[in-house]
């Protein structure tokens, strides 16, 4: 039995293969078949081409399948048209829903705050330099001041014990001169009512007898102002193992100490 002839007469001719009959479905299957939620969507070429195949559409259930089951090939998708932007488009960036936009501050402003830091440190730097320098300006100072008024009172020291031992030197050899220039007062006046020949005759006996005082060793002296007094211990000449304390009393006259009371006892 040979298939029913149709539109495609150009086949290879299967008249030798049995086949078995099919049964076109009816016009209700077809309208179920057609429903909008199975429709698909093609070119407007293809659509065209369907329309005019439809009339001519054969549906032969293959073997091994059940007769009402109908196999449809789905047409390609069309091709995707790419859209090239215009000139001049400018192609806005997707920002993602929920992410807040970040704040980066300005470069200056995170500058500043370091800078500012940095003036502060140096002026609590410079303060702090400042107050040291006040301080040891200050302590130089008192320093000076206090190693002159030292200074000062060991010379002052130093000259009151030299115009002693000048003095006893002076006795000893009986310069009458020398004595007239290192004493002041009652003691000046003794040495001035002498005249140098009468001195010369007093001061040959006094030394004979060795009725002169000496001076062993100056033990203190203190100075207040123009005044000074120094402790002594001395002896007499005739009498060298005798030992005995004695004072000086100075002024500071014509830029020089000078005794003016002679030591006594």
């Amino acid at each position: 039995m040979s298939n029913p002839t149709g539109p495609g007469e150009d086949r290879t001719d299967q008249s030798d293969t049995p086949t078995e009959k099919v049964e076109l479905p009816s016009t209700a299957e077809l309208s179920a078949l057609s429903e909008p939620a199975t429709e698909i969507f093609s070119s407007a070429d293809e659509v065209t081409g369907e329309v005019h195949l439809g009339e001519e559409r054969r549906f032969t259930a293959p073997s091994g399948f059940d007769s009402s089951t109908q196999k449809i090939d789905t047409p390609p998708d069309p091709e995707t048209e790419v859209f090239a932007p215009a000139d001049g488009d400018t192609v806005a960036a997707e920002v993602p829903k929920g992410a807040a936009p970040k704040v980066i501050p300005p470069r200056e402003e995170q500058e500043q705050a370091p800078q500012t830091t940095t003036r502060r440190s140096w002026g609590w730097v410079v303060a702090v330099v400042l107050v040291i320098a006040a301080l040891v300006a200050i302590a130089v100072l008192g320093t000076v001041l206090l190693t002159r008024k030292s200074s000062s009172a060991a010379s002052q020291e130093d000259d009151v014990r030299t115009t002693i031992q000048d003095f006893d030197s002076a006795i000893q050899r009986g310069d009458l001169a020398a004595l007239r220039s290192m004493t002041c007062g009652t003691t000046s006046d003794n040495y001035v009512k002498y005249d140098q020949k009468a001195w010369d005759e007093t001061h040959a006996r006094v030394a004979a007898a060795k009725q002169y005082p000496v001076v062993a060793s100056i033990d203190q002296v203190v100075v207040n102002g123009d005044h000074a007094e120094a402790n002594v211990t001395s002896f007499m000449a005739f009498a060298p193992q005798t030992r005995s304390t004695r004072s000086f009393d100075l002024q500071f006259r014509d830029n020089q100490w000078k005794i003016c009371q002679a030591p006594t006892g």
